[in-house]
């Protein structure tokens, strides 16, 4: 039993100063190689009738080597938080004031949320595409009127790389990688060479989202944004969709909510018309599904591309989409104050 006094005096006599000190401590007296440890492996060795007693003093000696080094670490984290190490001299007496999100990212990820609660994932991708992901895998033929419509900024030294006019390219990346069932949205900024106005700019935000599986139908689409519509503006909204055109999608819509700014007297987000334009939608064109390799006769989808700035303007009551982009700091505040 002396060898087992012995550490116990060790133990005892043992000063932890520093954090060099505290592992020499764990090394010395709780690692797997210690003395301490030795101990306990041979208790098989001891004989029966004294092997309780001798297990009882080895652990009690365990346990005042564990409560020693739980004091170590306490006394070490004090010491590296104390008033003294922890002022920066530095620094500026003056209080710092902390931000918030801007309007356009808090719609961004309520959008992504609501749709998330259903079974959409969210997807990313590049901003700066190619020809092929941006407009011909979505029935863009090369001299296709549609594609004056998303008229954007082209690299000049490589004419087949653009600015994304929309996020529906990430569409076409998921679509090339995976197999059905398919249910993604695509966040993220886009590019097109618009002037700039109350109501359109040439920088926006968009989120994107496509469904494929087998017997999607274009009344699941309509329930689905109408589910969409009421959880971001409240259940009084109403929507209404349209009919239009867009090269990959078949047939198409455009979707407007009742313009909560006005409530439908008119104003000018709503052209005086009492509804609010907020995105595109359709049934995918099986062109573009066989351009992805998936097979139309098997497979249907549906696809929506709505805009944040639109959206944010028709959630906040906001008549001016510049208003966004002009970092007026009081303008921001109205939405998240500055602390």
């Amino acid at each position: 039993m002396s060898k087992i006094e012995k550490i116990a005096q060790e133990i005892e006599n043992f000063t932890i100063q520093s954090e060099e000190e505290l592992e020499q401590f764990r090394l010395h007296f709780l690692s797997k190689k210690s003395e301490l440890q030795t101990l306990l492996g041979e208790i098989k060795n001891i004989a029966p009738e004294e092997r309780k007693e001798y297990g009882i003093l080895v652990n009690t000696l365990k346990k005042k080597a564990s409560e020693k080094f739980e004091e170590g670490k306490v006394k070490m984290a004090s010491l590296s938080h104390s008033p003294i190490s922890s002022i920066d001299v530095t620094r500026t007496a003056k209080g710092v004031e902390l931000g918030g999100l801007h309007p356009i990212s808090i719609v961004m990820q309520e959008v992504c949320s609501i749709f998330e609660s259903i079974g959409f994932s969210v997807v990313d991708g590049p901003e700066i595409d190619d020809d092929w992901h941006i407009f011909s895998a979505l029935n863009f033929g090369e001299e296709h009127p549609a594609r004056d419509m998303q008229d954007t900024f082209f690299i000049a030294t490589k004419p087949d790389i653009a600015l994304r006019t929309h996020t529906s390219s990430l569409q076409v990346r998921v679509m090339e990688k995976e197999k059905p069932p398919i249910r993604v949205i695509c966040p993220g900024r886009v590019y097109r060479n618009e002037a700039i106005t109350s109501r359109a700019h040439c920088m926006f935000h968009q989120v994107e989202g496509l469904y494929i599986a087998e017997n999607v139908s274009f009344a699941e689409m309509k329930q689905t944004l109408f589910y969409f519509a009421q959880k971001m503006f409240g259940e009084q909204t109403k929507i209404r969709l349209r009919p239009s055109y867009f090269p990959f999608t078949e047939p198409s819509a455009e979707m407007d909510v009742s313009c909560n700014i006005c409530n439908g007297k008119g104003c000018q987000l709503c052209k005086n018309s009492g509804w609010v334009e907020i995105m595109g939608c359709g049934m995918v064109d099986p062109n573009v599904l066989e351009n992805c390799n998936i097979d139309s006769n098997k497979y249907k989808g549906y696809a929506f591309g709505l805009g944040i700035e639109r959206m944010t303007q028709v959630k906040y009551k906001t008549n001016d989409i510049r208003l966004f982009f002009e970092n007026d700091v009081r303008f921001i505040q109205q939405f998240q104050s500055l602390k």
